[in-house]
């Protein structure tokens, strides 16, 4: 038999795939369903071997499942649309399209040689008129059904760019593309009304059991309710009172003044009056709206000379000021400080020499404060010195629902739940993105496109040789007329946040093709997704939209009820890493190597061109920064996709990073040919060869096709494959005869069929299986062959485990003790004499006493 050759095997078999249609995916009531999904691509243009271990474990439970007789849909798509893709234009000259579509021809031909068992005619890219068409159409739906608003709002801004960012695409307090420092501006824009569904979707948490609880924790956090006390400062010039919102009422007391944010109304309204005020705010929103960006900055405030009366004492007035890090859209965009008992007002007030008024003070260490906060804990080792409900211990969610029931009873306050959850602004002031399908009409004002003309698709004739955004300075496509009055009218140039393309894709696959979002019998039999997979950098945002998505389209009849929740079961994989290589150049700066550039040896690595020696840096994620990448292509042409695909499920927990290393790939191509070899050698035995043990091997083969099943459906590929490995030495081992070896190495093939779908195709045929493997059923263990009919006893002596016998599981212990004494360690250790004691524990263990 000749060398196995991936080059040549790999590409027939999925040929023969191919031809057959047996990855694609039909409606078929009769059969149950499995929908499994990997987070889909962006277009960049190159995969790499975090794509191979990603969409290699989908395919394992794909292919899996499919052959226990389950109607599985596995696609693929692209997400497509974005700000990289505009850069590259602004940096080639070229157009945005073009650039996505030549990287989605590269990154499907180098996805394909994985022999992915991927339904390729459900492929689209989210850049397709006929994708953003339908989702123009949700957005319509979801407008009409009160989903959708559009107001003023603050942003984040980025200069360079010119467009806003999402609060996760700010870095240090700067644009993470441009690099531009972010400033806050005013805009009016579009807004999903996600926030109405925070309670909803904070307690549906609860019901995601497949899901890593760490994910759940997450998103737990980014909805962060809470329960606090709302209440108004009475002006003393008399104006408005003051809403505040605190969830730690109790601390009142302790209050130094009252914060409002830049943005507030008093604080425009002072802004038109004061151009002192004016200058102040103005610096306070070159800062970005993040949390982080909040809190890193310096902090800045102004006094407005407004006095508010503290609603318990009205003869105690407290100062009004404007400060940098009081966000408008959290609370009431108004506080009341606690110096003693908040870092952040702490610092705020020594650096503005405000009074800080001690609330607390700790049983077990009364310092006063001074530079560090005390932060009450939840427990009874706290006392109020300054308490104005008369609780002498309540401490904790006690003494805040004390004072919550106290401001009511007594009327100037209520206790309400919040959220920090915010509403999803979706407008993006950029070309490369799914077109807002409203216009602007002088006498009828915003308008929706009407459906019949949709999609709204983007003009090609753009140029990006200045910065913004090309719609709004095109000579024709910004006008038309208005679909209400037949009048002149403006086209919405902002397009859609890039994540409202992957919140709702899941969907689409169901029915790619259909003139509607969806198809609802398509819908109502795929989905669920019954397992999707990505990295855990989604586990916020990405999983948060397409859950409120999931729900709005139940609500305008695209989803049935059950797809409220559309994942059920959720695995966010490690990262795959490799060893940094780096010499330094003349100025001692780092330059990166490639690892096919550098040799590696016990004594250490050097350059192969140069001789020079490299530096080994210690696993880290690859990136192409430090050159540390492997390029998949290379390792599929140097092994096959069957290395590839063997190596990165069996070297660590899927859950965990694995590191890449040539000696673990070389390690696993070699398993891959040892296997091959014995393929080789079962196939040349006589059929009628007899042989020893054939019960062992074929009670062994049932013991892995249970312990493989179960690793499979576990995500346990590395245990999975460790009892592969296992089994390849026993039948390498075996003086079987013929038929149980050759039932060994055709059940060997099946098992390793979801990991290694090549090679066990060829085994399969070379072994005179029926069909493709691909469509062969499942093998299931017989639990008769792993009922246990012996038993290995260890034996110790005086204490110590010197041997072990094998012996039938219903031998009698008076048997066993003879046997026992036959034993060469024990025979050795009496040295012709008898015990003084020997103990049998059935089933256990033999104890011997000298």
């Amino acid at each position: 038999m000749a060398r196995f050759d991936p080059s040549v095997t790999e590409k027939k078999w999925q040929q023969a795939w191919d031809k057959a249609g047996v990855f694609t995916a039909k409606r078929d009531e009769t059969r149950p369903k499995y929908y499994v999904l990997e987070m889909f691509p962006y277009p960049s243009g190159r995969i790499h071997m975090g794509h191979v271990r990603n969409y290699t474990m989908g395919d394992v439970i794909a292919r899996y499942k499919a052959s226990t007789g389950h109607n599985v849909l596995h696609p693929m798509g692209w997400d497509a649309f974005g700000m990289p893709a505009e850069n590259a234009a602004m940096a080639s000259g070229g157009h945005p399209k073009d650039w996505t579509y030549q990287n989605i021809a590269v990154m499907r031909e180098q996805m394909k040689p994985l022999g992915l068992s991927i339904d390729w005619s459900r492929e689209f890219a989210t850049c397709d008129p006929e994708y953003y068409g339908q989702q123009q159409a949700l957005f319509l739906d979801f407008l009409e059904a009160g989903l959708i608003d559009r107001r003023n709002a603050t942003v984040n801004w980025d200069p360079v760019d010119m467009t806003v960012l999402a609060n996760e695409q700010v870095i240090d307090g700067k644009g993470w593309r441009s690099g531009a420092e972010v400033e806050r501006r005013d805009l009016t824009q579009w807004f999903f009304r996600i926030s109405d569904y925070a309670e909803e979707l904070l307690e549906a948490l609860e019901g995601l059991d497949n899901w890593p609880a760490k994910v759940r924790l997450m998103q737990e956090n980014w909805i962060g309710r809470s329960r606090g006390l709302q209440f108004g400062f009475e002006r003393v010039d008399g104006g408005d009172p003051i809403s505040v919102y605190t969830t730690r009422p109790d601390t009142l007391m302790g209050a130094s003044f009252v914060g409002i944010s830049p943005d507030h109304p008093i604080a425009k309204k002072l802004e038109a009056e004061n151009p002192e005020i004016a200058d102040f705010v103005a610096e306070c929103r070159k800062g970005g709206t993040t949390e982080e960006a909040i809190e890193t900055a310096p902090k800045l405030g102004m006094d407005t000379g407004i006095r508010v009366k503290h609603p318990l004492n009205p003869d105690w007035e407290l100062p009004v000021w404007i400060a940098n890090f009081i966000l408008m859209d959290y609370g009431t965009g108004a506080i009341f400080a606690c110096p003693a008992h908040d870092q952040r007002d702490l610092d705020f007030c020594r650096k503005y020499d405000l009074p800080v008024i001690d609330t607390f003070f700790a049983l077990d260490d009364p310092t006063p404060v001074e530079r560090e906060a005390f932060v009450p804990p939840k427990t009874d080792k706290v006392q109020w010195v300054n308490h104005f409900a008369g609780l002498d211990v309540a401490t904790g969610e006690e003494a805040i629902e004390a004072t919550i029931a106290a401001a009511e009873k007594e009327g100037w306050g209520e206790g309400v739940t919040k959220y920090r959850l915010r509403d999803w602004g979706l407008s993006r002031q950029r070309y490369w993105g799914c077109p807002i399908p409203v216009l602007h009409c002088p006498s009828c004002g915003v308008v929706p496109e009407k459906k019949e003309n949709l999609p709204v698709t983007l003009p090609d004739d753009v140029s990006f040789d200045i910065p913004g955004n090309p719609l709004d300075r095109h000579p024709t496509w910004r006008d038309a007329p208005c679909p209400k009055c037949g009048g002149d009218a403006k086209r919405e140039t902002d397009t859609m946040d890039t994540f409202v393309d992957s919140s709702w894709y899941f969907a689409r696959f169901t029915a790619p093709r259909a003139e509607t979002p969806t198809n609802m019998a398509d819908a109502d039999y795929w989905m669920n997704v019954d397992q999707y997979i990505g990295g855990v950098e989604h586990a916020i945002l990405h999983l948060l939209y397409s859950r409120f998505f999931a729900r709005a389209m139940h609500i305008t009849g695209h989803l049935p009820a059950s797809a409220r929740e559309p994942f059920d079961a959720l695995f966010t994989q490690g990262m795959v890493t490799h060893a940094i290589y780096v010499t330094r150049d003349e100025n001692d700066r780092p330059v990166y190597h490639f690892p096919e550039d550098v040799e590696v040896h016990e004594s250490g690595a050097r350059l192969g061109a140069t001789g020079e020696a490299v530096e080994i840096i210690p696993s880290a994620k690859m990136s192409k920064s430090k050159n540390n990448v492997v390029d998949p292509l290379n390792i599929i042409g140097a092994y096959g996709a069957d290395t590839a695909r063997w190596f990165v499920l069996s070297d660590s927990p899927p859950e965990r990073d694995v590191e890449w290393t040539a000696s673990g790939a070389d390690a696993a191509y070699k398993h891959l040919s040892r296997v091959w070899s014995l393929c080789d050698r079962i196939g040349a035995m006589d059929p009628d060869q007899p042989g020893e043990g054939d019960d062992d091997l074929l009670r062994e083969m049932h013991k892995t096709i249970r312990d493989v099943t179960n690793g499979i459906e576990s995500f346990g590929f590395n245990a999975a494959i460790a009892k592969l490995y296992a089994f390849t030495n026993t039948l390498a081992r075996s003086k079987a005869g013929a038929k149980a070896q050759k039932a060994a190495i055709k059940t060997l093939a099946q098992l390793m069929s979801p990991m290694t779908p090549h090679l066990s195709e060829e085994i399969w045929a070379h072994q005179g299986g029926e069909g493709l493997i691909a469509q062969a059923d499942w093998p299931v263990a017989d639990e008769a062959m792993l009922v246990e009919d012996s038993v290995t006893l260890p034996i110790q002596i005086n204490g110590k485990r010197r041997s072990e016998i094998t012996v039938p599981k219903d031998m009698d212990k008076v048997e066993v003790e003879k046997l026992a004494l036959t034993d060469k360690a024990v025979l050795k250790a009496l040295s012709g004499g008898a015990p003084k004691k020997l103990i049998v524990v059935p089933g256990r263990i033999i104890n011997v006493v000298i």
